[in-house]
Formats: C-alpha cells, sequence, structure tokens
C-alpha cells in the first residue's frame, strides 16, 4: 500500500508527464540540448535561454516527461553553477531514494530508486540540459 506522500507524488508525476507547464518549442532560445534512451525510446529536446528559462519537448515515458518538466521549473532564474549543483543533488536522490529538502517538486521521483532501470529516465532530461548549457557557452 502507498503512502499519503507516494499517492500525491505518483499523481504529480502523472500531471506533470500529461499536461507539462514548460513544454513546447520556445520561439527564441540560446541553446538547445537533445537526449534519447534507444532502450525504452524516450526523446527529449531541452531549449535554453539566458536568465534560466528552460522549456522541453518530451516524448516518452511518464517519469521522464515529468521529470524534464520538473527540471525546467527547479533551474528556473539559476546560473549553470546552481544547475549544476541542483544535478548533483538529484543525481544522488534518484540513486539513493533519499529526499532532498532543496530540490522540491523533484522529490516526487525519489521513487525511481527502487527501479534501476527507470533513473536513467529521470535522468535523461539533465543530460539534455547538461548539452544545452555547453552549447550556450559556446555560442555564448
Amino acid at each position: 500500500m502507498m503512502s499519503a506522500a507516494e499517492e500525491l507524488y505518483q499523481a504529480l508525476i502523472m500531471e506533470r508527464s500529461k499536461a507539462p507547464r514548460f513544454g513546447g518549442r520556445p520561439a527564441l532560445f540560446d541553446a538547445q540540448g537533445h537526449g534519447e534512451n534507444a532502450m525504452c525510446g524516450d526523446k527529449v529536446q531541452v531549449f535554453w535561454r539566458r536568465g534560466g528559462a528552460v522549456r522541453h519537448e518530451a516524448q516518452g515515458c511518464a517519469i521522464m516527461a515529468a521529470s524534464a518538466d520538473l527540471m525546467a521549473q527547479a533551474v528556473a532564474g539559476k546560473t549553470p553553477a546552481q544547475v549544476a549543483a541542483l544535478r548533483a543533488a538529484f543525481d544522488e536522490m534518484v540513486a539513493s531514494g533519499e529526499e532532498n529538502p532543496a530540490l522540491g517538486d523533484l522529490n516526487a521521483l525519489a521513487g525511481v530508486a527502487r527501479f534501476r532501470s527507470r533513473i536513467r529516465c529521470a535522468r535523461l532530461p539533465w543530460v539534455a540540459l547538461d548539452e544545452a548549457l555547453k552549447e550556450g557557452q559556446v555560442h555564448g
């Protein structure tokens, strides 16, 4: 039986995968990154704009799509260094299953630690964001 917190987290994951708040290709962006998981067919495109605005186009499982949307929310207005710190905390959380108060709604994905094959799904948007930030530094 799921706890009340697990039920809320599951509802948040489903909500964000079906109706993303940060989904869609923006008209203007400074860099983009791509992530693909050949094992399950997940694909994500992340668009970054100076100042920390992130949007995404995600196709695949609910975990990856929700991760992309929650990531975009969490990194809004953050510097690349702050994004790197969030990514490190996120990676630790999905590997350990231990929630981190600094991650806010991203904690909804802590449960993927119980399903090792799904960790890659949760991390994929972050891989794409890293690529976008590297491209942005080259072109910025």
